[in-house]
């Protein structure tokens, strides 16, 4: 089967020559964004903790005679980042693009969220977001004074019921994106965050509860689930030269949620001494992997 996409508008050459590495590069919108890079002329590195995804994401790079690597790598542990830039830069000599798709989060009432709970989100969607940014800038895009850093994120505007801790960070990265931009911009380094909502992955069937899947695309004003290839080419637009006067702000692919708001009704109040029962948005508070 041909995983590459077949409706993208961008040319063949639009990252040609480019290196590129990929975060959670084994499924989801980090899995397409490698193959979407690929396919527009970009080498690409992956790195994520399942090998067997990263495996095949590079096998079918490979496949469309794309030179490609996968890391195993945790992205919360610094020493294991300082890893994957070591045999990054050591196969292709610098980073050019860098697209963070890697993070996690599980579903739970705010009031049952411990601290512990909290900083697992936090770990992984902004502390190690933040470990392997700096990095990458420090080692290879200032001196290069050039690079581009595409963030994955939310709408920093509105949450959604059940993940506090993972609309917290992910509104942690709006900011830090338009920072990053007044900063670094000095050093040709542009940095933009896309903003996905709904988008149908191996994540959203395995952690999500089936009600809960079957509702979402309702909230939707295009209703439907969007597609990872849809954000790959967003973001492999993003990357390219014909994005080069766009930095410091946050790209909504999203069927228009952010714009609409959230659609489903809120819970009745409850009462002194009522019963609460189970939130609507209790789900399973399982870790999402990627």
């Amino acid at each position: 089967m041909d995983v590459f996409s077949k409706t993208s508008p961008l040319a063949a050459t639009a990252n040609r020559g480019k290196i590129a590495l990929v975060t959670g590069g084994g499924s989801g919108i980090g899995r397409a964004s490698a193959l979407e890079l690929g396919r527009t002329g970009a080498k690409v590195v992956v790195c994520g903790r399942r090998r067997a995804p990263l495996d095949a994401t590079v096998a079918a790079l490979h496949g469309a005679g794309i030179e490609a690597l996968a890391v195993e790598t945790d992205v919360r542990e610094p020493a294991e980042v300082d890893r994957l830039l070591d045999a990054t830069l050591e196969r292709f000599g610098r980073i050019d693009i860098l697209i963070h798709c890697a993070g996690g989060q599980f579903m739970a009432p705010a009031e049952e969220i411990t601290l512990k709970g909290w900083r697992a989100v936090h770990r992984v969607s902004l502390d190690a977001v933040w470990d392997i940014t700096q990095k990458v800038a420090s080692r290879t895009m200032i001196p290069n004074r050039a690079g581009v850093v595409v963030f994955i994120g939310f709408s920093p505007r509105s949450g959604m019921p059940g993940l506090a801790p993972a609309f917290a960070a992910r509104a942690a990265i709006d900011s830090l994106t338009s920072t990053l931009a007044m900063e670094w911009s000095r050093f040709g380094i542009r940095t933009v965050c896309v903003a996905a909502a709904h988008i149908e992955s191996e994540g959203m069937r395995e952690n999500y509860s089936a009600d809960l899947q079957q509702d979402w695309p309702r909230q939707v004003p295009m209703k439907r689930y969007g597609r990872p290839e849809e954000c790959a080419t967003v973001i492999a637009f993003l990357a390219s030269s014909g994005a080069s006067y766009i930095t410091g702000t946050t790209i909504y692919v999203d069927g228009g949620v952010n714009a609409w708001g959230n659609a489903s009704l809120p819970p009745e109040p409850v009462g002194p001494g009522e019963a609460a029962g189970d939130a609507p948005w209790a789900g399973t508070a399982r870790q999402k992997k990627n």
